[in-house]
């Protein structure tokens, strides 16, 4: 069950669901949030929309797979919502479902998504159901054989009648924005596979939709992470926390040799701890392997914090 506690960054003392997408389908905050939460206000509207007018998103890359490491961080299972018990399936399953695909916007814009990273409606993500965080999919519109390549990084659509929720450059590729659903069929990514020989660069291969005339629609931003890897600006790594200062200063000096962002010794006051935090870290792929870097070579297993 999701707790009040990993509701707090949303300022909500209970789990509520919110309308999207023409109102036929609702979000949620996190359902494994890091360790510390970052505060957030509530949405400031109660509807979902999109941009004031259609936007050109040919530019937009789609998200090309990668391996990562997967972490807690929106991969509770099982987890409910809205009264409804829902399991993950088996890490890297085979997966194919055609269905109903919707999707969100610029009421969840800027807030944080399952995994604590910041939805971004331009960028190539989607939220799914039981998918693990992050897995990549194509999603191939059924009515029309667009298809992009997107990166699972969120919870829903928690409806019955919907089997994922994709971004708004996403939707607006296959071609569905402006109806607000679609048939599409949903593809889980191997991305072992992806780079391999066999497989060739199949990202070039998915089906896109005539680029639009420049003159005719505005073009959309082209996000910094198009696979949607952004963390809120006050994301740091916390290896340690001390008695001394010494001791803290130590393990600082040790980490110092394996990264590039700052190492920092923090204390909230003369009767804290002595906390040794590496950060800011704008982007969830470098923090996991950073995150890895230091368990394997630093001894100690650093987490999320918002400072």
């Amino acid at each position: 069950m999701i707790t009040a506690t990993q509701l707090s960054r949303f300022g909500l003392p209970l789990l509520l669901g919110s309308l999207l997408a023409c109102e036929t389908h609702q979000r949620v905050p996190s359902s494994q949030a890091p360790e510390t939460q970052s505060p957030a206000s509530r949405y400031q509207v109660e509807k979902d929309y999109g941009p004031d007018a259609p936007l050109d998103v040919s530019h937009v890359p789609d998200a090309i797979p990668r391996v990562e490491p997967r972490t807690a961080a929106g991969n509770k299972s099982p987890y409910s919502v809205l009264g409804k018990t829902y399991s993950l399936l088996p890490a890297d399953a085979p997966y194919a479902e055609e269905g109903i695909a919707s999707w969100y916007g610029k009421k969840f814009h800027g807030h944080q998504t399952s995994n604590g990273e910041v939805y971004d409606m331009y960028a190539m993500t989607a939220a799914h159901k039981t998918l693990r965080i992050p897995t990549y999919v194509k999603v191939t519109n059924l009515d029309n054989g667009a298809s992009v390549i997107v990166r699972v990084n969120d919870r829903g659509p928690f409806h019955d009648d919907r089997i994922i929720d994709l971004s708004y450059s996403a939707a607006r590729k296959l071609g569905y924005a402006e109806t607000g659903t679609a048939r599409v069929r949903v593809e889980a990514i191997d991305a072992r596979r992806w780079g391999s020989e066999e497989n060739g660069n199949r990202a070039q291969a998915v089906a896109q939709p005539p680029k639009l005339n420049a003159t005719q629609q505005a073009a959309a931003p082209v996000p910094d992470s198009v696979e949607g890897f952004n963390l809120p600006p006050n994301t740091f790594l916390q290896a340690g926390a001390f008695s001394t200062l010494e001791a803290a200063n130590q393990l600082k000096t040790s980490l110092n040799g394996l990264t590039h962002f700052p190492v920092l010794v923090a204390r909230a006051d003369k009767n804290s701890l002595y906390r040794v935090r590496i950060g800011p870290i704008s982007n969830n792929y470098e923090l996991m392997q950073l995150r890895e870097l230091i368990t394997q070579k630093g001894g100690v297993r650093p987490h999320v914090v918002y400072q």
